[in-house]
């Protein structure tokens, strides 16, 4: 058998990447002329490539990596339940003690009656199952034509077909087209879209959006409302205090269902188990994945309230589900990953130490003169970058153009910090220490010191 390894040289392994490996969100042409970063280990909360650099990773992975990199007890669980029960499915009349000991650690978690558990391979898939199960509650309930979901502009749930048409952005529905009955409202975007409102009145004025598209729609038409607590790759985008009441008010009100996509807000990335719970939402579903297993393996789900578990339980066959659903590695994996993050006490501590440290350190990078905005919620931050301070004008470059040469200066610094559009975002693991804030803090003002120089000797730095 031909076995590759992480000692062959960068050159060599990159140019087999290019030959077969398909990188998502990528243009795989232009990175094979450039050659991607190849990583080759993890420990803690840093990263090695194969050139032996060592790499910050102010992004937990790709949001998921909560308890850190190299926890030994993870790979025992993985290879102690690989020895037992590699696999087996829950079609059939079956389950498996993982499935049953997850599922009941979760509804002990989940706040209110969010007592029932779908589980699938990812957040795609598991929005995939929402969509199904809203729709199917309500045919079952007599009302087939309820069947329309709204969701935000700017959103993202995932890059399936049913993920990707209820997330709002442009440049995924320009590939492929989105299904139908669903609908796209404003984001409580307040830095790039409030104009002269305050953000209080911006977030009652997108909320109320919503009640508008219900009665444009027909009340009769629409079954369910989908947000995520902070939008995650639209930009950590925190919506004004007053933007969640309200919502909850219109969803209460009209008695539609709201699914709260807790993928990355979900397992202390916001100081609680669940950004719900941050921002005072009750949904009827939450959308769960990345925290669930801090990435450690594949998994996602659907927690589902007493409702509408019962009315789709008590109506025949559900007729979905996944070859890995509640897949029995994944799911003890999972169960070792809630008793890390409870026994160390990662919440509270996101909540009490290292969240507000963060909070203070990454508030001190808005003095910079690319800065319009620096905040925090929790562990994820989000930077504006701007060509006039105080004024929360946009570039006159195409929109990305400053935050790609921004990411450009972090990665050449050791430092993965994320940019969406021209901001930029981090989402560090929750076992971050005070020191690595104060590196990570270090090494992105050195990047935009970097990125700052290179605008101005290119004329960049103009307002549109």
């Amino acid at each position: 058998m031909t076995m590759i390894t992480n000692n062959l040289p960068t050159k060599q392994l990159q140019a087999l990447d290019a030959a077969h490996h398909m990188h998502p969100f990528t243009a795989n042409a232009e990175l094979a002329k450039k050659g991607a970063r190849v990583i080759t280990r993890a420990e803690g909360v840093y990263l090695t490539d194969s050139e032996g650099h060592r790499i910050l990773d102010g992004m937990a992975g790709l949001w998921c990596m909560n308890i850190g990199y190299g926890r030994d007890s993870m790979a025992d669980v993985a290879a102690r339940q690989m020895r037992e029960l590699p696999y087996y499915n829950t079609f059939f009349q079956t389950t498996h003690v993982p499935a049953i000991a997850l599922s009941a650690k979760l509804a002990e978690l989940a706040p209110g009656d969010l007592n029932h558990v779908f589980f699938a391979g990812s957040g795609s898939e598991s929005n995939d199952t929402n969509l199904l199960m809203v729709r199917r509650y309500w045919q079952a309930l007599g009302h087939p034509e309820k069947n329309i979901v709204i969701a935000r502009k700017n959103a993202y749930h995932g890059s399936t077909y049913a993920g990707r048409s209820l997330g709002g952005m442009s440049g995924m529905h320009e590939q492929g087209g989105i299904i139908a009955n669903i609908e796209h409202i404003g984001q409580p975007h307040w830095y790039m879209e409030g104009g002269d409102m305050t953000p209080e009145e911006f977030g009652l004025m997108r909320a109320r959006e919503l009640e508008d598209k219900i009665l444009e729609l027909g009340v009769d038409r629409v079954a369910a409302f989908i947000g995520e607590p902070v939008q995650g790759a639209g930009g950590v985008v925190i919506p004004p205090s007053t933007y969640w009441p309200e919502i909850q008010r219109i969803v209460d009100k009209y008695g539609i269902l709201l699914i709260a996509d807790e993928v990355i807000t979900g397992f202390g990335r916001t100081g609680n188990w669940f950004g719900s719970q941050t921002f005072g939402i009750k949904p009827h579903i939450m959308t769960i994945a990345k925290g669930l297993s801090s990435g450690y393996v594949p998994i996602g789900g659907s927690i589902v309230c007493d409702e509408v578990a019962k009315v789709v339980g008590e109506n025949g066959d559900f007729n979905h589900g996944y070859t890995y659903s509640a897949h029995p590695v994944a799911a003890a994996v999972a169960l070792e990953n809630l008793r890390i993050i409870q026994e160390e006490k990662l919440i509270e501590r996101v909540q009490d130490d290292i969240g507000p440290y963060l909070a203070k350190r990454w508030a001190e990078l808005a003095d910079h003169p690319l800065v319009g905005e620096a905040r925090t919620v929790g562990m994820r931050g989000t930077l504006a970058l701007t060509p006039e301070t105080g004024t929360r004008k946009p570039f006159a470059s195409p929109e990305g153009t400053v935050g790609y040469r921004c990411r450009e200066r972090c990665f050449a610094n050791d430092l993965v910090m994320r940019h969406v559009g021209d901001r930029m975002i981090i989402s560090p693991p929750l076992i971050f220490s005070h020191d690595d804030v104060d590196e990570l803090v270090k090494r992105a003002r050195k990047s935009l010191d970097e990125c700052y120089a290179g605008l101005k000797a290119d004329d960049l730095l103009k307002a549109a």
